[in-house]
């Protein structure tokens, strides 16, 4: 765990802990199967143990963690049946939610996406991984603000945390950041048409990528992942 992280007074310090960790364990820099000591993470973070506790109560919420009494607290393996229930919510959601936004969508909020597309490439042309993840993350969520439904994306959101590090993985190794723009392009094409059938074709095939690439990545990566 070594990047540096700041707590500050804006929010609470429990919730900043817990985000930080989550992106460590998505991204992999903590790895899938490793032991999360409440005292060290208290040190690197200069906190007491109590938010600590707290944020690890969270991520396991999440799946991201698993708590066992007297043996402590282990980031758990990636599940390919979690990654796999997980699109299948998440698609059943944001299905709903572009059928909706094909009818609704504004040229205001067709703006914030092209904006959001072409923060897309560039965080692609750096190979910023982490970038072009929370711009792929607020892609989404700008289609369900734009028919001013955010709970959905907080619904998916909630699910989606052992997707997100096998999304991790898949740029670099399966799926590269190029394709995803494509496939959020043609998403946008068809919400700039107000083309319902094709908004929902267009992000039915993206969101089933992760099922296709899941196999290879996890060949790739087996220690990563949950015995079958």
């Amino acid at each position: 765990m070594s990047i540096a992280y700041t707590i500050t007074t804006s929010e609470p310090v429990n919730q900043q802990i817990y985000r930080y960790l989550r992106r460590d364990i998505v991204t992999c820099v903590i790895h899938p199967g490793s032991l999360l000591s409440e005292k060290e993470v208290s040190a690197r973070f200069n906190v007491s143990r109590q938010p600590v506790r707290e944020a690890f109560i969270k991520l396991a919420e999440a799946g991201l963690v698993q708590v066992l009494p007297q043996r402590g607290t282990f980031v758990r393996k990636i599940s390919a049946q979690r990654v796999a229930d997980g699109r299948f919510i998440r698609e059943a959601v944001e299905i709903a939610v572009v059928r909706r936004a094909a009818q609704e969508i504004t040229p205001v909020a067709l703006m914030a996406l092209e904006h959001n597309l072409q923060l897309q490439r560039l965080a692609a042309e750096r190979h910023d991984s982490q970038a072009f993840l929370a711009l792929d993350d607020e892609f989404h969520r700008l289609i369900a603000e734009s028919i001013n439904c955010l709970l959905a994306w907080e619904t998916v959101e909630n699910i989606k945390a052992t997707m997100d590090r096998v999304r991790f993985l898949t740029l670099s190794e399966v799926s590269p950041p190029e394709n995803l723009i494509q496939q959020h392009e043609e998403i946008y094409a068809a919400l700039k048409a107000h083309d319902v059938e094709a908004a929902e074709s267009a992000m039915r095939r993206h969101l089933q990528e992760m099922i296709m690439t899941i196999t290879p990545i996890a060949e790739r990566n087996s220690e990563w992942f949950e015995a079958p």
